[in-house]
Order: C-alpha cells, then structure tokens, then sequence
C-alpha cells in the first residue's frame, strides 16, 4: 500500500473517532430544539389569549 495512502487512510480513522467538538454540538441542537418549540408554543398561546379576550370583550359588549 502507498505510504501517503496509508495516512490519509489512518487520519481520516482519526477524524471519524475524534470526539472533542461532539457535546458543544449536542447542547446546540438542544437548545434549538427547546427554541423551536417554545416558538410554537408562545404563538398557540398568543391566539387561545387572543380568543379569550375577544369572547370576554364580545360579553362586556352584549352586557352593556
């Protein structure tokens, strides 16, 4: 086997197994997961509050 073939062959083995970068990565991902859904959540929430103060305002109309 060529010697320069055999190092790249050995470095890329290296690379695969190299774990040092692979927690900041994965704390990443977390947080945008917990982004993502907590988007979701505030704008389901922002239309049922949205709701609740047009059906109390409708009431306060009709009461008047």
């Amino acid at each position: 086997m060529n010697l320069g073939l055999f190092k790249l062959a050995v470095r890329m083995k290296q690379l695969v197994w190299q774990d040092e970068g692979q927690d900041m990565v994965e704390y990443a991902m977390v947080v945008a997961l917990i982004v993502i859904g907590a988007t979701a959540g505030t704008k389901a929430f922002a239309t049922s509050l949205a709701t609740v103060f047009s059906h109390v305002g409708s009431i306060a109309v009709s009461n008047s």
